[in-house]
């Protein structure tokens, strides 16, 4: 390259990140703790390719012409329209339509993965993130829902969520639809406006909905958003709806009969509910675990029956100690529309979908950082380069034993190699200079020991007497001597 070649600026693209090991070891301890319990309960794992035909995403797909907007799409050599998969549910709508004829019915699967999202990158919000799901194709019953909101509640708390700091919310789009023929709404587009009101009661309150559900709202901002046109006492019917859950499962359940019973959809949603409360007392998953909660509203054209979402409780704060509020860190419900726009036949299917980025942020903001204890390899230091067959050697013999180390292949001196060592979170360097081979001993330091020492812990004194910050041992010994280090640090 010539100087006069112009040199590319080294950026990565807006709502893509880089990430290095620790920032992934907590969402790998997700994932894993995750899918053991998934297979537990009988859910086989499902990989599907990035890429699918435009027109398999359904409602992602603003045109025919240039399917661009909301997902990342290109043209195959053929001149169909690809693009990035926007969520795992739509792949598993398309997989499952096309090998239906071979698959166990129900079909139970779970998956994990990056999607990808063609939007306006901002905070906390990314082009590109990791979710990982559970869903059963092919069974009507209210069980199949009920069991994904127990493997849900027991996902989450193997994730790392301690009992108490998460809670489903549970309710059911036929219990809406009930509400809206008895409130007398029967205009789709007066539907959706219900609909999106209701789903801001946590934000505004029943006074600012009451707004939302008549003639509009006029925010702090000076912008007015126009209401859903319902006279007072409709009103009152939705707000009555939406306060319904605020006792147990049972006793929601009869609070919600008396304002949408009666019709014939809110009865069968009020069915399915009391159905699945059955089930999730007999799973053991009790109202604190997951609560029947009127005010829940998800994918206003997309679900067809139950609906929950998971609300993380735990306090949260940022970087600058300020509260922060997730709120909803996964969701999911009843589908059984998807796989018919493949097959043409209605075909029940139930999931349940969370963010595994940003369950991680939340535990991290929540003090349960699962990546706290994240360490590197040991490091050999290098103190004479014509002997470096014997320090392959030593790290060979670590690794041989199940302890990640490395030799340090730089050309830099004894300082630099530890301040490397310190800056790879090593919890140990091994040091073996002209003495130490002719001893047939090796010096370890204790990495670990004095980042705990400067960051204060200073008050145990038996705890420093057993870990000494650095000692010469045999050989023969070295590996017992890391192993020491390691066993500290678990």
């Amino acid at each position: 390259m010539t100087t006069d070649t112009p040199r590319p600026e080294a950026r990565a693209p807006r709502g893509f990140a880089d990430r290095r090991a620790r920032d992934l070891a907590g969402e790998r301890r997700i994932l894993l703790a995750v899918a053991q319990v998934y297979e537990r309960y009988g859910f086989e794992l499902l990989e599907t390719g990035a890429l699918e035909y435009a027109d398999a995403l359904g409602k992602f797909l603003p045109d025919a012409d240039r399917p661009n907007e909301g997902v990342f799409a290109l043209q195959d050599d053929d001149d169909q329209w690809m693009a990035l998969r926007y969520d795992l549910t739509a792949p598993l709508a398309r997989f499952a339509a096309q090998n239906w004829e071979t698959l166990p019915k129900p079909f139970r699967r779970y998956a994990f993965g990056p999607v990808w999202r063609n939007e306006k990158p901002g905070p906390g919000r990314f082009r590109e993130f990791v979710q990982c799901d559970a869903d059963t194709v092919g069974s009507a019953r209210p069980e199949a829902d009920a069991e994904i909101i127990a493997m849900a509640a027991e996902g989450l708390a193997a994730a790392g969520l301690p009992a108490g700091s998460a809670i489903l919310k549970v309710n059911n789009r036929k219990l809406l639809n009930g509400l809206m023929t008895a409130a007398g709404v029967t205009a789709e587009g007066q539907k959706l406006a219900v609909l999106r009101a209701v789903d801001k009661l946590d934000r505004l309150g029943p006074d600012g909905v009451r707004l939302l559900l008549g003639e509009g709202r006029l925010d702090e901002s000076g912008a007015f958003t126009n209401g859903a046109g319902l006279n007072g006492s409709a009103a009152e019917r939705v707000l009555a709806f939406t306060a319904a859950g605020a006792g147990g499962r049972t006793d929601t359940l009869a609070a919600l009969a008396n304002v949408v019973g009666g019709s014939a959809e809110g009865d069968e949603g009020l069915a399915e509910l009391e159905a699945i409360d059955r089930a999730l007392t007999s799973l053991g998953v009790g109202a604190d675990q997951a609560a029947f909660d009127p005010s829940v509203v998800r994918g206003l054209e997309y679900y067809t029956g139950a609906v929950f979402e998971a609300e993380l409780l735990l306090e949260t704060t940022d970087e600058r100690g300020q509260a922060v509020r997730f709120g909803s860190i996964g969701g999911g419900g009843r589908y059984d529309d998807l796989v018919a726009r493949f097959t043409g036949e209605r075909t029940p299917a139930t999931g349940f979908s969370f963010g595994v980025t940003r369950l991680a942020s939340a535990l991290k903001a929540a003090g349960r950082d699962l990546a706290a204890d994240v360490r590197g390899p040991v490091v050999v230091i290098v103190l004479d380069p014509t002997r470096m067959a014997d320090y392959f050697a030593v790290a060979g013999e670590l690794r041989g034993q199940g302890v990640a180390a490395e030799v340090y292949l730089g050309a830099s001196g004894m300082r630099p190699q530890m301040k490397y060592a310190d800056r790879r979170l090593s919890p140990a360097a091994v040091i073996i200079g002209e003495d130490e081979f002719a001893q047939g001993s090796a010096t370890v330091k204790d990495l670990d020991l004095g980042r705990a020492l400067s960051a204060g812990v200073t008050d145990n004194a038996a705890w420093r007497e057993q870990r000494p910050g650095q000692v010469t041992v045999p050989r023969s010994e070295l590996v017992a001597t890391i192993r020491k280090i390691l066993d500290a640090v678990a």
